[in-house]
């Protein structure tokens, strides 16, 4: 009788066997799912069985980091509001002093009968794209002539100056930024009010402030703001921000190199300002009152002095011909020549007397 081992430790086939059978069925199943997508209805059965598991698994984790937000975000908000009420009361006591400089502004030009500041109008406008140019600093906003953009007019954002309307278009306008090498802005420095023009630098990282001497009072920190003189870009706008003071002996002027305040090439949304400039303009030159008097006694002086030349020259054409026979004669009288004249001379001479003398008596008597 041949030996049998009981049901429960009947083996199948071999451990061998079915490795490579499960091999070759996982291959076929990636092949056939990644030629013919055939796992797409399967997987997604079982992704929706399971989510309920998945949800579940993930509750604990989702209470501690909903805990934890919810305390990050309690202390996040307590210390921002503190911080809004605390600029919130910084910024009505700073409305309550401007309103009250306004109001003594107000009395002060009634007073003096002074002319009032300028007005200044915004549009707000949007930067499109950059120009072609990789050596110039500009930029092309999406507002033009239409919506009332002129030509010079000053760009800035909330922070500061951007830069200036160089070319206008019907429906676009071409900005030159503040950084460019050609843009020259009138500043000046707000804690010693000393004036100067900031011109832009080749590379359009920094700005140079020209034309200040070495023997002026400026330092690192200092804040630059527009000076208004120029009538294109309205007083106190801010500029720029010293961050470099060079002086050396060799020259006149210091070198200071400053950072603009306004993201010049990150800014996106701008306002273009149309400054109404109410100075009344620049008076004709007139000629001064000493030159124009000298000028008069010059030409009442001319005339007789010319007169007077043409007399003597006058006089002195005739006196000029007598001249030229007077050294012809070249013989020297003879002495008997010239003691005949001076005896006739001594006869003469008493008989001019006797006319003389009866032509002075009627002259005397009136």
């Amino acid at each position: 009788m041949e030996y049998s081992p009981p049901p429960l430790f009947k083996q199948g086939p071999s451990a061998l066997a079915r490795l490579v059978f499960f091999v070759v069925l996982a291959l076929a199943l990636l092949i056939s799912d990644a030629r013919f997508k055939t796992l797409e209805i399967v997987r997604g059965v079982l992704g929706a069985g399971l989510y309920p598991l998945q949800r579940a698994a993930l509750v604990p984790r989702d209470v501690f980091m909903g805990a934890a937000d919810l305390a990050v975000t309690s202390a996040t908000l307590r210390s921002e509001n503190d911080k809004l009420r605390t600029k919130d009361l910084q910024l009505s006591q700073q409305a309550n002093t401007a309103a009250e400089l306004a109001a003594e502004n107000t009395h002060l030009r009634a007073l003096l009968q002074l002319s009032q500041r300028s007005t200044t109008q915004s549009l707000p406008a949007e930067i499109q794209y950059d120009t072609r140019d990789p050596f110039t600093q500009k930029v092309v906003i999406g507002r033009g002539a239409q919506q009332g953009v002129q030509d010079g007019s000053p760009v800035v954002n909330e922070d500061g100056v951007i830069g200036q309307v160089t070319r206008v278009f019907p429906l676009q306008a071409e900005v030159t930024l503040l950084t460019d090498k050609d843009q020259a802005v009138p500043v000046q420095i707000v804690r010693t009010g000393l004036r100067s023009v900031i011109y832009g630098t080749p590379k359009g990282d920094t700005l140079d402030l020209r034309f200040v001497p070495i023997s002026a009072d400026v330092q690192t920190g200092d804040e630059l703001v527009t000076s208004g003189l120029d009538g294109v870009y309205p007083p106190g706008l801010p500029v720029a921000k010293v961050v470099r003071v060079d002086k050396q002996a060799d020259t006149a002027f210091a070198r200071v190199i400053c950072l603009p305040v306004a993201p010049v090439r990150g800014a996106r949304q701008l306002l273009v300002l149309h400054y109404l400039n109410n100075v009344p303009p620049r008076p004709a030159e007139e000629p001064d009152a000493a030159t124009t008097a000298k000028d008069a006694k010059a030409k009442k002086g001319g005339k007789p002095a010319d007169n007077k030349a043409a007399a003597d020259k006058s006089a002195a054409k005739p006196a000029e011909k007598p001249a030229a026979p007077a050294a012809k004669p070249a013989e020297k009288p003879s002495a008997k020549a010239t003691a005949a004249e001076k005896k006739a001379a001594t006869e003469k001479k008493p008989a001019a007397d006797k006319n003389a003398k009866p032509q002075a008596t009627p002259g005397a008597q009136p």
